[in-house]
């Protein structure tokens, strides 16, 4: 029914709605309270389809770039050829096939494919006004709706209720009927109902409605306390879904006001994730999941923004306006790659119009320095619908960057030149089972666009990745990261399935120092480790820049266990007398260790299964072979001191090997030379109560 003052409100709002916190709202302050009634309340009365992405009013807008830009010009052209083929296609009815890793693969296949179709097609009839278009979305849209179940076979019962759930999530779930897959069907489906609705009866629009009900909306509303993602605030399901049954929700409202309550949760709650992006901008599961987590929250964001006339914004929470992209800047390893701590991924995240509408809204000079130089022309509808933006590229004096709240840190000299050396260290606390790794301590070192200290990245996701078994894993384990190891022992998780969280299970950066010459990172991951075996590790890297990378580590354990500090790398390696010559693709790099007992170099190899699906007996063996720096623990702390850097060959390599020394003097500070191709280096460590720290450069 309509209020007096023309606004779109829900019959039974006053008698059924809860009323939803949120942490911030546009510019209101911290801790407001938001109704349904107050969203409902900015909702126009003569809301019209389409309104989720473009409006009529905005449409001309839309036409006039694609017939003066080129790059929307030629996007529109690959869409109307591709649609040649999807009108001419047969468009077969869903069959159920025996459940299997085909029948799972083999129904995502059927949903993404016809989905996108659809949702192609529905823009075309936008764009162009053709019937013809909007006809044969609408049986693209129709198979889609007639898939009995839209949740992934992976995340259905019989696999997932084993999972470890992350923060915030309860540990006994029984329910999972809407998942990551669900909810991409229904955003698109929504999408595809906005934008055919002029063209749709009412049957064909019932068709598509009954889907989105009973297929997404109704399973969640009024339930959100029976799905594990609804508060799993550091975890990007949370956004994704929330975002996905809300942009469903909006794209029914002008039939069913009723569902105002869904779209005043997922604000809520998409507000309360982007609470948990940390100080820095950094998020804890990695690059490739936050732009998952944030890319979602936006399509979610966009919608309502418009629909409310930008009462509600979630462009305006802090973490979104202040420094949106610092994240995947910081992390950026050139020319297209990322850091990819955890399960995040190699590849550079997010899409150009992605970083095109964060610049848009944001004025964020660093998203348009991404745009401009790390995408070329748009290759998708919604490059049409969030063009460039007018904003100035432009990046950051400081190249290097903390990210405070997880405790990673970049250390570099600039963002593009390959010459110059990339450190990413992490310290931070193993509370995330999901994507997480044992890796509390770890670093990479890139040079020229490879990893010379390098890590697996993530594992295959296959059944057993995400249970107890993910500690198995080399990946995601300790076994696979450049950490500490005693008597074989690494790391421990924080939770474990069906057991308390541990708190403190890990460490913080506890000094981070970045000038034009020097970077300097303390990390202390000690408490990520079980027991009493390991007393003390600390873990000190310099980035004398461009290129020269020194690690200092203090390690004390009981006397006569067995220390390794391990090694991964990209490039072939060998072990030599004192030092480790790195054969890289386009450059060598030696690692020299140094330390006041003795020490070997011993090299191993991980042998697991790439899997395919959801069992890793379908997948292929393989072997990553790593080295380490072993010794055995004396009374003490033991401190060895590993200098990284570029060398012209094996045997120079050697040279400088041989002048590498480290020193404690009668004070008890340490002291890290050598000379490497004419230049001498030197850094003091002055030693504190609590362990070594830099001494500061003198002006």
């Amino acid at each position: 029914m309509r209020c007096p003052n023309g606004c779109i409100t829900a019959v039974v709002l006053s008698m059924c709605l809860a009323t939803v916190f949120i942490s911030y709202c546009g510019d209101n302050p911290a801790d407001v309270e938001v109704t349904p009634e107050e969203i409902s309340a900015a909702i126009p009365a003569d809301l019209e389809h389409p309104y989720l992405f473009f409006t009529a009013r905005e449409k001309p807008a839309l036409l006039d770039r694609i017939e003066n830009d080129r790059e929307c010009r030629d996007i529109m052209n690959r869409m109307l050829k591709e649609a040649e083929n999807l009108l001419d296609a047969t468009v077969e009815p869903y069959r159920e096939e025996e459940r299997s890793d085909s029948f799972y693969a083999g129904r995502l296949m059927f949903l993404r494919r016809r989905r996108s179709a659809a949702q192609t097609l529905a823009f075309l009839y936008q764009m162009t006004g053709e019937k013809k278009y909007a006809d044969k979305a609408y049986e693209y849209a129709d198979v889609v709706c007639g898939v009995p179940d839209w949740v992934n076979g992976y995340h259905q019962f019989p696999i997932i209720h084993t999972r470890v759930w992350p923060w915030n999530v309860p540990d006994d779930q029984v329910n999972f009927s809407v998942d990551l897959e669900a909810v991409h069907t229904a955003m698109a489906l929504a999408i595809v109902y906005d934008w055919l609705y002029p063209a749709l009866d009412k049957s064909q629009r019932n068709r598509i409605r009954s889907a989105l009900l009973e297929k997404v909306i109704t399973r969640v509303r009024g339930n959100y306390e029976y799905h594990w993602w609804a508060t799993a605030y550091r975890c990007n399901w949370c956004s994704v879904c929330n975002s996905g049954v809300g942009c469903s929700a909006l794209a029914l409202l002008k039939e069913e006001p009723r569902l105002v309550d869904v779209i005043a949760e997922s604000f809520a709650r998409i507000s309360t994730t982007l609470d948990e992006v940390g100080d820095g901008g950094g998020w804890q599961e990695g690059v490739g999941y936050w732009r998952y987590m944030l890319g979602t929250s936006m399509e979610f964001g966009d919608a309502l923004k418009r629909v409310t006339d930008g009462a509600f914004n979630l462009f305006e929470h802090p973490k979104v306006a202040n420094g949106p992209v610092d994240f995947p800047l910081y992390t950026y390893l050139p020319p297209r790659g990322s850091v990819e701590f955890g399960d995040s991924g190699d590849r550079f995240a997010g899409s150009s119009y992605f970083y095109n509408k964060l610049s848009a809204e944001t004025g964020c000079t660093k998203a348009a320095w991404i745009r401009e130089n790390l995408y070329g022309d748009g290759t998708s509808m919604f490059d049409i619908i969030w063009p460039r933006s007018a904003v100035k590229p432009a990046l950051p004096e400081q190249a290097s960057h903390l990210f405070g709240t997880i405790h990673w840190a970049v250390l570099r000299s600039d963002f593009s030149d390959p010459e110059n050396t990339i450190i990413a260290c992490k310290a931070g606390y193993n509370d995330d089972p999901h994507h997480g790794h044992l890796d509390c301590g770890n670093f990479i070192l890139v040079w020229r666009g490879e990893q010379f200290i390098s890590e697996l990245g993530r594992g295959s996701y296959d059944e057993g990745y995400f249970q107890e078994t993910r500690w198995d894993v080399p990946h995601a384990s300790s076994e696979g990261h450049n950490v500490v190891f005693v008597n074989g022992a690494g790391q421990e998780s924080a939770k474990h399935k069906d057991r308390p969280w541990q708190s403190g299970i890990g460490g913080e950066i506890l000094d981070f120092r970045s000038d034009v010459d020097r970077d300097y990172v303390l990390m202390e991951p000690t408490g990520a480790y079980p027991g009493t075996a390991l007393g003390k590790w600390r873990r000190h890297i310099i980035l004398d820049k461009p290129s020269v990378a020194v690690v200092l580590d203090e390690i004390a354990a009981s006397t006569g266990s067995g220390i390794e500090i391990r090694f991964h790398s990209e490039a072939r390696y060998v072990l030599g007398e004192g030092f480790v010559f790195l054969d890289g693709e386009e450059g060598d790099m030696a690692i020299i260790p140094v330390a006041g007992v003795d020490i070997t170099l011993q090299d191993g190899v991980h042998r697991f299964v790439e899997a395919q699906g959801l069992t890793a007996k379908l997948g292929t063996p393989r072997e990553e072979p790593y080295f380490g720096v072993v010794f055995e623990a004396e009374r003490g702390t033991a401190v060895v001191a590993t200098v990284t850097l570029p060398v012209d060959s094996e045997d120079d390599a050697r040279t400088i090997a041989g002048t590498v020394e480290r020193s404690i003097d009668s004070s008890g500070n340490c002291t890290v030379s050598f000379m490497a191709h004419g230049s001498e280096y030197s850094y003091v460590f002055r030693e504190t109560p609590a362990g070594f720290v830099l001494n500061k450069r003198e002006n």
